[in-house]
């Protein structure tokens, strides 16, 4: 027999691959709740760690800054106090009062800086032990936290492992569901399962009621419903609605019926002897 082409499906056979669909898409969701939130901690922690580690990059290079400017500053303080020498042996050659003001402030102008220098050393360094200090205490929290991720790494890794066989297999039979299902309707059917609060798309009817949103559905849609002519959504949520027989869902007005079916009542045969005891009687 070939193999029904995608637009040659009845509304029956598309309800039903949707539906199943909606089945192993929901144990997939279920599988992937059971890692709980380890998913979104293990990013948190990744993502914290990626911002400490570029903290500390970040403060090595302030303390290397810190450091290039303490060894400039030495060196203009030594090229300063060369030039103090300098200017103090000259006074000894001086030939009038000018040139003797003139190297006094000088040798005063050299003096200045090297105080100036001096200070910016201190501050430096005092900048330099800050950092330091923020970069050990950076370095302990970076540490802590790739513990911290290697143990929701392991934990999460060890439910992957639990869970891994089984979601492969329903992403697989998912693969093969969408596969029968027209392009258009399956577009649609993700774009309503992505706006839903519970990831259902597709629902049956439960209780003359959607079984996605509650609200009642009017005696005619229901009976539209049970016919499978056509798609038919909710008017509230938007979801695929679904004759509950048609989903292999068996309600409860469908059980108290097989519960209020007739049953045979029972023909107890009697012998002869049973009779004439009941003559007698």
């Amino acid at each position: 027999m070939a193999k029904k082409e995608v637009t040659d499906l009845s509304v029956e056979d598309k309800l039903n691959a949707l539906y199943q669909l909606q089945t192993a898409l929901s144990a997939i969701d279920e599988k992937r709740a059971l890692r709980g939130e380890l998913p979104l901690e293990v990013q948190d922690l990744e993502d914290e760690i990626a911002g400490l580690s570029t903290r500390i990059e970040k403060i090595q290079n302030d303390i290397n800054e810190f450091r290039q400017a303490v060894s400039q500053k030495k060196a203009e303080i030594n090229e300063a106090q060369t030039s103090v020498e300098r200017y103090k042996a000259q006074l000894n050659d001086v030939k009038n009062n000018r040139e003797y003001d003139t190297l006094s402030k000088e040798i005063e102008f050299q003096t200045l800086e090297i105080e100036l220098c001096n200070k910016k050393i201190k501050e430096a360094l005092v900048r330099i032990e800050d950092k330091e200090k923020e970069l050990q205490v950076s370095e302990e929290a970076i540490k802590n936290r790739k513990n911290d991720l290697d143990l929701k790494k392991s934990e999460l890794d060890e439910i992957m492992d639990e869970t891994r066989a089984e979601e492969e297999r329903l992403k697989q039979k998912v693969h093969e569901l969408e596969a029968k299902i027209e392009p258009r309707l399956l577009m649609s059917f993700k774009r309503i399962r992505k706006s839903a609060r519970n990831g259902l798309g597709i629902v049956y009817v439960q209780r003359d009621a959607c079984g996605g949103c509650f609200n009642k559905i009017p005696p005619q849609r229901q009976l539209d419903i049970k016919m499978h002519k056509k798609i038919i959504v909710c008017e509230y949520c938007g979801r695929i609605l679904i004759d509950p027989e048609l989903a292999g869902v068996k309600t409860e007005k469908a059980v108290v019926a097989d519960e209020k079916k007739p049953r045979k009542r029972a023909i107890r045969k009697t012998s002869k002897k049973d009779e004439e005891e009941e003559e007698l009687g």
